[in-house]
């Protein structure tokens, strides 16, 4: 990036630029519809058929019904609006310090923001985030898929107990406000077992982690394992490279359910033949690109060079991801892992003014977090990782000449 004066900016962070700032072939694809016709989508166009096709081959056969919007918080409300008519249920569980949306619906079900507003409605509930770092069941646990996923099945148990139902289980299928969390393997299919067995459904929210960023797979719930499928899924962010689209694909019998209303569904924009354009030459460049692929090679070199950091840096506690989706937690002192956040800030502040954009994440805004545009580079993460380890070596320089070390990381 560059600001106005010219100067270039690495940017470690930006995951709706996915393929790229101003990606030359998504200008032209934007450009090219745009001279032919652009309207809203009352107005049949191969573009919005053409576009579903694509996205279907990269999700489970399950997930056949498209329905096309303008954000993730669209896609997200509207989840939600699926889930209540087919279940019939209007309860929703939750992880701790999540966020899925700007909307009203959405800021309920976002501990993120609720606890900071009007607090937590009775038809919300919220369950740990399965954290192995410094959550309720960690690294030397002997199962903590199981223990994170019959957290849920507790909470469940005492919605029922005070008579009501739960309507959906809304989950980031990779905790990204919440401290960039990687779930432990087998989480997603036990949690859906204990959901689908009191009536609701699985949400996977892939707005901040899908097409192709964590490099093995193409969405990030399939990290999981092949034998799980969630029953909706939701994008938005790098879907269009910028622009504004969205989309939530689900099962036809949920699709059916929510029709049988009678109420139409219309979205005046969504899937509009600029914007399913645009998503095409998204998925276009990332094949052409071989994005996926490289997220996976960039981010194993990535993670590689911040774990030579860990050893060096005592403040540096873990370092979790998946291809370009990393965090690194930053902790005053090892024993008790507590959050750095004062230095996480510092050090964020301080890349700034070295040209590198990055920032913090968690509930301690102490995780840097990487979930750079998808044509980062080995040099890139090279540069990056050589000027973190240069701060924080300055860091406890200065740490140690001023004699607090009581109040220092190190």
């Amino acid at each position: 990036m560059y600001d106005e004066n010219g100067r270039q900016y690495l940017d470690c962070i930006n995951n709706v630029a996915h393929v790229g700032h101003c990606h030359p072939d998504i200008v032209k694809a934007a450009h090219e519809q745009n001279q032919l016709l652009n309207t809203n989508s009352r107005y049949l166009h191969d573009n919005l058929v053409d576009y579903a096709e694509r996205l279907s081959k990269t999700l489970p056969k399950k997930l056949c019904v498209f329905y096309l919007l303008n954000s993730g918080s669209e896609a997200n409300d509207l989840a939600l609006r699926l889930a209540r008519q087919y279940t019939k249920h209007e309860d929703v569980i939750v992880l701790d310090h999540a966020y899925h949306g700007h909307l009203t619906s959405l800021i309920d079900i976002s501990p993120y923001k609720f606890r900071n507003l009007e607090g937590q409605k009775e038809w919300v509930h919220v369950a740990p985030v399965p954290d192995t770092y410094r959550g309720l069941y960690r690294e030397d646990h002997e199962d903590s898929g199981t223990a994170y996923a019959n957290e849920v099945k507790n909470l469940i148990e005492q919605v029922h107990r005070r008579g009501r139902k739960i309507a959906a289980f809304f989950v980031e299928s990779l905790p990204s406000v919440g401290g960039q969390i990687i779930p432990p393997a087998g989480y997603f299919q036990k949690v859906a077992e204990h959901v689908h067995k009191a009536g609701g459904l699985f949400i996977a929210d892939e707005i901040q982690v899908g097409f192709g960023r964590v490099g093995k797979h193409f969405w990030a719930f399939q990290l999981q394992g092949e034998d799980f499928v969630p029953d909706i899924v939701t994008m938005g962010k790098p879907i269009g490279n910028g622009h504004p689209l969205a989309c939530v694909a689900t099962t036809q019998e949920i699709a059916e359910a929510f029709a049988a209303t009678g109420v139409e569904y219309f979205n005046t924009f969504g899937g509009n033949p600029v914007s399913c354009a645009i998503g095409l030459a998204v998925l276009d460049v990332m094949e052409k690109e071989h994005l996926q692929a490289h997220a996976t090679e960039v981010g194993d070199f990535l993670m590689k060079l911040l774990k030579e950091q860990k050893i060096k840096h005592p403040i540096i506690g873990d370092i979790r991801g998946s291809g370009l989706f990393i965090g690194v937690d930053l902790i005053k002192d090892q024993a008790r892992r507590t959050p750095a956040t004062a230095e996480a800030e510092y050090l964020v502040t301080r890349l700034k003014e070295e040209y590198i954009l990055l920032s913090t994440d968690g509930p301690g805004r102490n995780v840097l977090k990487f979930k750079p545009p998808m044509c980062f580079s080995m040099e890139d993460a090279k540069f990056v990782v050589d000027t973190i380890d240069k701060l924080l070596t300055d860091m406890e320089k200065e740490c140690l000449n001023q004699q607090k070390t009581s109040t220092c990381s190190t």
